[in-house]
């Protein structure tokens, strides 16, 4: 909905005009060992949208550690939006023996309905070493801020 010059503005019209933001940090570890997705326990944000079409733009950061005895494991971060697996790509680390890395990923999208939404973090491992991974919660975090039309 446009703005029009003399147009008298309600506090909701401009609520909407402001971005907002959301932060969701892990509060727990994710043990992984397979290609099967989980959640991360408390990345997660959930918000109410006034209107249809609000954007969003998610980043997270994955705080992933592996310890293998040989070979190569990918540790795989994602975003779920609405219970959807995002499209938008995957959050990709090659560990191998004794690794920890800091692993980033963005996101962009329109929520097409107004409404409760709830976007949060998943993680697997390929597993394709001879060991085990985990997303810690140190430092795992979700950032979204939520742009709404007028």
């Amino acid at each position: 909905m446009p703005f029009f010059a003399g147009q008298t503005l309600t506090a909701g019209q401009m609520e909407r005009v402001q971005p907002r933001f959301f932060e969701g940090a892990a509060s727990g570890a994710l043990a992984v060992s397979t290609t099967t997705y989980a959640d991360i326990p408390g990345a997660t944000v959930t918000f109410d949208t006034a209107a249809a079409n609000a954007k969003f733009k998610a980043e997270a950061i994955f705080d992933a550690v592996v310890s293998t005895t040989s070979g190569t494991n990918l540790m795989v971060g994602r975003l779920v939006v609405d219970g959807t697996p995002d499209a938008g790509g995957l959050a990709v680390y090659a560990m191998d023996t004794a690794d920890r890395a800091t692993i980033a990923q963005q996101w962009t999208g329109t929520l097409a309905s107004a409404g409760s939404h709830t976007l949060k973090l998943q993680g697997a491992c390929t597993a394709g070493g001879s060991g085990n991974g985990s997303f810690l919660q140190s430092d795992t975090k979700l950032i979204v801020t939520i742009n709404e039309v007028a």
